[in-house]
């Protein structure tokens, strides 16, 4: 029970740490450094410190032993554990990110009023549902990947991760704002008073939900396949060795 505790401490740091991220970024480039919004020089510098900062943040999962700031990665997770691991992330820890969310944007807000509203869908409910589906689907795709690949190397797996998470942002950036993080949202939404509108629950929750359980789906059934023909593949090269031997 004490690593349960430990764990929903964790998420709710990291998931508060992350809703003010984004902002610092922002504040460092524009209003310390003077950057202009469309100014080539502060793209580079906050697309520079966006890696960093994901940097840091795989580094607080190692740190925190399996803390985390987005629902999609605990539910990629517990979609292929055991039943009371899933209800424990559903019914607990996914909550604790929300509300960590939540209290991360009251405060940037009354630290920083008129900062801004967080992520906005600029586009109608069903193309804002693929677009964040499709982005959610590749990142959680990539992620299994990695975790399957490269999971002794953990400069390579954050370097290939961050730059991935950087670049589907950027796709959906001007869509849906490209989040992929049900969680962060819902902290904007919630202070906007916008968190039970049905584009928010269909954009940033259902559809990147969705497309977390059919990427692990789809990863599931290539990983078999992979698997089944390696196997194959041993098999024959150990076939042959025998029948070396016996010659």
């Amino acid at each position: 029970m004490a690593g349960g505790w430990r764990l929903l401490a964790a998420d709710f740091a990291m998931s508060f740490m992350w809703v003010w991220s984004s902002v610092l970024n922002k504040t460092f480039v524009h209003k310390i450094l003077g950057y202009g919004p469309h100014d080539l020089d502060a793209q580079i510098v906050r697309y520079a410190l966006s890696i960093l900062n994901m940097f840091f943040f795989a580094l607080m999962v190692k740190v925190t032993k399996g803390g985390a700031y987005n629902p999609l990665s605990l539910l990629s997770a517990a979609f292929t554990g055991d039943f009371s691991n899933f209800l424990f992330t559903l019914g607990a820890r996914v909550p604790a990110q929300v509300v960590g969310a939540i209290y991360g944007v009251r405060l940037i807000l009354s630290t920083f009023p008129g900062i801004g509203r967080g992520p906005v869908l600029n586009v109608g409910i069903a193309k804002g549902a693929l677009t964040e589906g499709l982005l959610t689907f590749c990142i959680v795709f990539i992620s299994l990947g990695l975790a399957r690949k490269v999971k002794d190397s953990f400069f390579m797996k954050t370097w290939i991760s961050s730059l991935s998470k950087l670049s589907l942002h950027t796709l959906g950036a001007d869509l849906t704002g490209g989040c992929m993080n049900p969680a962060s949202v819902m902290g904007w939404a919630f202070a906007n008073g916008e968190h039970i509108t049905k584009e928010h629950l269909v954009v940033y929750w259902l559809a990147p939900v969705q497309a977390t359980f059919a990427a692990v789906w789809v990863f599931g059934i290539l990983a078999r396949g992979k698997n089944n023909e390696e196997k194959s593949i041993a098999a024959k090269k150990d076939a042959a060795t025998k029948l070396k031997s016996a010659d």
